[in-house]
């Protein structure tokens, strides 16, 4: 229940109206940002052009907003034998969660359940130094997990998951500037996304089989996480049964329009695996990890974007950023000329001829659009547009290069500390 809203309340019908109105199951199938086939499966979505331009430009963001920020990204296969998930610990501890092995030519091969161990593969792919620490590493990954169909839903639990994931390799001292570059990083994407978390959790290993069972490594790791948190002033809860397998983490968690909450954002301080690879440097001891997902995977992500925004989207994530609306078939080719310029510029733009309907209609049918340019017999003459935004206002005739820099993402984010 929402908090201060009962049913046969007026607010109550109201928040169950945004509700369902903004459920991104059906505002993406509407929008056109993605949909499922039985042929395909459960669990597994595809993404249509709008779904497929709105991931881009959250991906190119991202990957940009890491680069600035000392990662050096790299690519991994999506499988690998059983025995490198034995290694890792994934087979012990995860194992009902990850595919069955496929065998081939007598070797077991596994769906991966994670990126971490090939990352620390990479890092042990050659002798490292102490001069090269911290390194970072990042990826937008697939990875699978083996859902009942029963807890399969929309974009938020999907079998197959592109995380965007993140390693960083350091000395031990270093280890808590990195957990609070990484929190600054998912700080900074969360207020370029509309974004607003609505807690902090320091997730904590329960009791059972299902976490490393090592005291010393568990406390080590969770007095990191604990006294970065405290030294930013973040109020946060402790959850015991809510870590990683391998040790805590902070999860940055998001609450939906229906008030149900879950996970986007994550950081994690890990002893663990860098034991179970042997991982090492020269000058010095065993590196710890710092895992980091600056805004978790795509699926959910999306799903939390979808209604969050209405599909009334920022304009540098706007699957289309710019329509061209020629007010009859004699401004028909100024308007593809126009479009011609706006693609050329790097906006996402189409064009909607007067063939479409009233220029009432094809502006009702763009609402969500960004920028509306409307080209009449004063603007084909002049090479122009008057332009439209989506509340309704008017902008004037500004240059569609104009346009283009106004629809990129911000990249105010604190500095790398490498």
């Amino acid at each position: 229940m929402l908090p201060g809203r009962t049913p046969g309340s007026w607010s109550f019908a109201l928040s169950m109206k945004r509700t369902i109105m903004n459920d991104h199951r059906r505002l993406g199938r509407e929008l056109g940002i993605f949909d499922t086939d039985p042929l395909i499966g459960s669990g597994l979505p595809y993404y249509l052009p709008a779904g497929a331009a709105l991931r881009k430009a959250i991906e190119d963001y991202v990957h940009e907003l890491e680069r600035r920020n000392g990662y050096q990204h790299v690519n991994s296969p999506v499988l690998g034998k059983r025995e490198l998930y034995e290694r890792s610990g994934h087979w012990a501890h995860y194992a009902e969660d990850m595919f069955p092995p496929m065998n081939v030519g007598g070797e077991e091969f596994v769906l991966r359940p994670s990126l971490c161990p090939h990352h620390a593969l990479i890092y042990r792919s050659r002798r490292r130094s102490h001069r090269e620490l911290p390194l970072r590493l990042a990826e937008l990954g697939g990875q699978y997990r083996s859902e009942l169909s029963g807890v399969l839903g929309g974009l938020t639990r999907v079998r197959a998951i592109q995380l965007n994931d993140g390693h960083v390799f350091c000395a031990p001292e270093q280890a808590a500037a990195e957990v609070a570059a990484a929190l600054d990083l998912v700080e900074a994407a969360h207020a370029q996304l509309g974004i607003r978390a609505a807690r902090y959790r320091l997730s904590l290993r329960g009791d059972g089989g299902k976490f490393v069972d090592d005291p010393g490594l568990w406390a080590r790791s969770e007095a990191i996480l604990r006294d970065v948190l405290k030294e930013r002033g973040r109020d946060f809860d402790e959850e015991r049964g809510e870590g990683a397998f391998y040790g805590p983490k902070i999860d940055i968690q998001i609450v939906d329009p229906a008030g149900r909450e879950s996970s986007l954002s994550t950081v994690q301080v890990d002893f663990f695996q860098p034991e179970r690879f042997d991982l090492g440097y020269v000058g010095g001891e065993r590196p710890v990890m710092v895992h980091r997902s600056v805004v978790g995977s795509i699926e959910r992500l999306l799903a939390h974007l979808i209604e969050v925004h209405g599909g009334a989207f920022p304009a540098w994530m706007a699957p289309v950023q710019a329509v061209v609306l020629p007010l009859s078939d004699a401004e028909l080719p100024a308007a593809a000329s126009l479009l011609r310029r706006c693609l050329t510029a790097g906006l996402r733009a189409e064009l909607a001829p007067a063939d479409r309907g009233s220029l009432g209609a094809r502006i009702r049918a763009h609402r969500l659009v960004p920028y509306q340019l409307v080209v009449g017999p004063r603007e084909a003459a002049s090479g122009g547009a008057s332009v439209r935004l989506r509340d309704g206002s008017q902008a004037g005739d500004v240059p569609v290069e104009r346009l283009a820099e106004k629809s990129r993402p911000s990249f105010q984010n604190p500095e790398s500390k490498g």
